[in-house]
């Protein structure tokens, strides 16, 4: 510590790149696991042990036909029907649209479904109540609205019992839902208008009896979540008269299969960065062993002495090794503690969920106590290897 602490400066400069290499893994780590998480937190945002069946265009003699495929809340109904696995099933439409109250107005997306999609969603109501089976009988203008659409056009107001427009027709909001924040595809969950799917297909979105853009199905357990997709699979294969071998004209997704989509590309990114932040360290440790040469250039006189006096190979050995060592902590350490104030800095600036894990400040630590020992051995070996008489007669 003495050696050390004799040349500050240059101790300083050793350590920096040690210090900005373990600084930019830790918080690339941090960054990446936070990302990560908070991805999961939208995929399970979706909907309890949900799954999704898109339509998609069939193949027909080796090419795709135009149309694709229609899904119909008839198959909503047989879902629900025939599976032993499958909770609910709940037709949407989805559409955009412009939501006027009064002098305000916002850009929403308005969602037609059935009452059974707040459940699948496993969406809550903030205030006000839903409709009825009635309202969705006889298509009554009324809606349920997310927080982000109830603030931009009410403010502070309460939105339930007032009537909003879409188009050329007015609507009752009958409740507010609870916030939700983003989707999994970057589009917010909370500027949302949500109204019976016979009443959007009346007044905002007219389309043929019973079609409908997508299925939404909650399993009843998430154990159950993949014999789900099979039954499901199963079930629409017949109705839709596909015969063996051919290709489905639907595609059913999983929150598992959306949650490993996912991983395996911040997995990739997590990789990339924190290999990129890796080229620090090992200039870093270049670094140490280029200012350990130069103390042992320095020192020959001591080290001769040192040997002259009994001191072993071993012995000098040791000696530099733990100078490089406290070096390479020393870089660890500041390094890791730079890297926490990113962590807090970058998780309150992005809203990630980012901490410093046990295990990163473990691996962090660890890789720079081994930067020390590999790359001062080289100095500490050459240190150990003088010749006494050479290093005494060296000015």
């Amino acid at each position: 510590m003495r050696a050390v602490l004799r040349n500050k400066l240059r101790a300083a400069l050793t350590i920096l790149g040690i210090t900005i290499g373990i600084a930019a893994v830790v918080t690339m780590t941090a960054l990446g696991d936070g990302a990560r998480a908070k991805i999961n937190g939208q995929i399970t945002n979706l909907g309890s042990n949900a799954l999704i069946v898109f339509p998609q265009s069939a193949r027909a003699s080796g090419a795709r036909t135009a149309g694709g495929s229609k899904l119909s809340e008839s198959d909503c109904q047989a879902l629900e029907r025939e599976s032993t696995s499958i909770k609910a099933a709940v037709p949407f439409l989805r559409a955009s649209a412009q939501v006027v109250y009064e002098g305000q107005n916002a850009k929403a997306e308005v969602i037609g479904s059935r009452l059974g999609y707040l459940q699948v969603r496993n969406w809550k109501l903030q205030s006000g109540e839903p409709w009825t089976t009635s309202s969705e009988n006889v298509s009554e203008k009324v809606v349920v609205i997310g927080t982000g659409t109830a603030k931009e056009i009410f403010g502070s107001a309460d939105p339930v019992g007032r009537w909003i427009r879409i188009g050329r027709h007015p609507y009752r909001v009958l409740g507010v839902l609870e916030e939700k924040g983003p989707s999994p595809f970057g589009r917010s969950q909370d500027d949302v208008v949500v109204m019976p799917i016979s009443t959007m297909r009346s007044h905002v979105r007219f389309t043929r009896p019973g079609e409908t853009d997508a299925i939404m199905m909650s399993a009843t357990s998430p154990e159950t979540t993949d014999r789900a997709k099979k039954q499901a699979e199963e079930i629409l294969r017949q109705r839709h008269r596909i015969r063996e071998g051919e290709e489905d004209d639907f595609l059913i997704r999983t929150q598992a299969e959306f949650q490993q989509m996912q991983d395996k590309i911040y997995g990739v990114l997590s990789l990339l960065l924190v290999g990129i932040a890796a080229v620090s360290l090992v200039v870093g440790g270049i670094g140490v062993m280029n200012i350990m040469l130069v103390s042992v250039t320095e020192r020959t006189r001591e080290i001769g002495i040192r040997m002259a006096i009994g001191a072993r190979e071993m012995d000098i050995l040791v000696q530099f090794l733990v100078e490089s060592l406290v070096l390479a902590t020393l870089g660890g350490v500041v390094g890791t503690t730079i890297g926490y104030a990113a962590i807090l800095g970058l998780g309150a600036a992005l809203d990630l969920p980012m901490k410093l894990a046990p295990q990163a400040l473990a691996v962090a630590l660890g890789t720079s106590t081994a930067i020390g020992l590999v790359f001062g051995f080289f100095p500490a070996r050459r240190a150990a290897r003088m010749d006494p008489v050479q290093a005494l007669g060296r000015e």
